[in-house]
Order: structure tokens, then C-alpha cells, then sequence
């Protein structure tokens, strides 16, 4: 399984990997071949290639200072806005029987940043985790009201639930059992995380474990006929 680290501030697609360089130093090392966002193997091309691709979106003004960004409506940075860019020359390549990204601006950016927007489908179930009274509030905010809080956990007040979210999650995840081919999504830190873990059959507490950065791919597919993780926390993956 890939994993790119996380390691406190996220940063930006574009300052974490050179995508360009890596793209010409790829077809250098494999002329006439065509990078993907993650190759398949055998035994997920036996299922169909039902993946889920999560694409988190690229970067905000509140990503960058820490603050919950539920429902509230912010567009990305520059950064953010040139990291989903970054992945135009891989969307262009790839073959999706499905595109969906939440209604938010900020996944809608990413989407269409990354040239996908066309054939995007908005999706409200993807929309991020609804924060309630915490939205707009840092983690360090929240735990001077209710210490010891865990969003997987305790979910939020006014807000969503986590058996709420994962209930949103599992109807994505039977739209991408539905199709006969690999499904992109684009939305969320927090929701993606619950996404994993349901994928896995783990309930949405398990979204914890899952840490996830802006503008990242992740891979869910499948194995010996049980769902697994290909990649999680990748700027991109390329394959032969």
C-alpha cells in the first residue's frame, strides 16, 4: 500500500511532488506508456475494477489555520487551485465509468481544475462532515469546550453524527458497486476518512485511524474477493 506520510501544516500538491518532472522522467524510463492515477493488478481486473478513487481537495484559507470547513461554502487557494491542475495530464489518461464530487465549491474546484468537471455528476452525500456548532472552530477551540472530544467518536452538536455520515457514505458506496468500472470522487478530508472505513466494513469510529491531507488520491479496491486499500495519502501514484 502507498502511503505519503502526514506530518503536521499540509502542504499543497504542487510542493510535494514536481508532477511535470515526474510525468517526463516516467515516459523517458516507458515511452508510449500512460502513467494512471494506480494501475490495476489481476485480481482487481477480475472484479470489474469497481475502485473508488477519493480525490481530497486542494488547499483553503482554512485548511491553512486549522478551522472545521463543514458546510461553509470556501473556495480553494491558489495553491490549491494549482495542485488540482497538477492532476489534469493523469485525469486526461484515465477512464472513469463515474465521476461524482460534493456540491461544496471547493471539491467542484478540484474537480474541474483537474478536467473531470465535464463529466462530473454532483453527489449531496459527499458533502463534508456537518460540524454544527463547531464549524469555523480549531480543534483546540473545540477541546476548550468539550475536552477529550473526538469528531469519529462524539460527532457535533447541531451537526451530523457519525452513524449520520456513515449512512451517507454507505449510499456513495453502493452507487460505486453499481458500476461496471472505476468510480472518481472528489470531496473531503473527514468524510473520505468515515469512506475508508466503511469500504472496509469497519464502522465510521474506525475514520480515525485514516489520516488524510489536501490534495491527495486514494485507491480502495479489492482483494480476493474482500475490499482492501490499494494506495491512501498519495500526491499521485504512477504505474508501468
Amino acid at each position: 500500500m502507498a502511503v505519503h506520510p502526514s506530518a503536521g501544516a499540509s502542504p499543497p500538491l504542487d510542493r510535494l511532488i514536481d508532477v511535470g518532472d515526474v510525468v517526463n522522467r516516467y515516459f523517458e524510463v516507458h515511452p508510449g506508456s500512460a502513467p494512471a492515477f494506480v494501475g490495476a493488478n489481476a485480481e482487481e481486473r477480475q472484479v470489474l475494477l469497481r475502485r473508488a478513487i477519493l480525490i481530497r481537495h486542494g488547499e483553503t484559507e482554512w485548511t491553512l489555520s486549522g478551522q472545521h470547513t463543514g458546510l461553509t461554502d470556501i473556495a480553494l487557494t491558489e495553491n490549491g487551485r494549482a495542485a488540482a491542475r497538477e492532476l489534469a495530464p493523469l485525469a486526461a489518461r484515465a477512464s472513469f465509468a463515474l465521476v461524482l464530487t460534493s456540491p461544496l465549491k471547493r471539491a467542484r474546484q478540484t474537480c474541474e481544475l483537474a478536467g473531470l468537471g465535464a463529466q462530473a455528476q454532483v453527489e449531496a452525500d459527499l458533502r463534508e462532515w456537518n460540524y454544527g456548532e463547531y464549524e469555523g472552530l480549531t480543534s483546540e477551540e473545540i477541546q476548550a469546550r468539550a475536552p477529550g472530544w473526538t469528531l469519529f467518536t462524539d460527532g457535533c452538536p447541531a451537526g451530523e453524527s457519525p452513524a449520520q455520515v456513515a449512512a451517507r457514505v454507505d449510499r456513495v458506496i453502493a452507487r460505486v458497486d453499481g458500476e461496471q468500472g472505476d468510480v472518481a470522487l472528489f470531496a473531503h478530508g473527514h468524510l473520505f476518512r468515515v469512506f475508508a472505513a466503511r469500504w472496509l466494513g469497519l464502522p465510521p469510529s474506525a475514520g480515525g485511524h485514516f489520516l488524510l491531507d489536501p490534495a491527495t488520491v486514494s485507491a480502495l479496491s479489492h482483494y480476493r474477493g474482500i475490499r482492501a486499500v490499494k494506495c491512501w495519502n498519495a500526491p499521485l501514484a504512477f504505474y508501468p
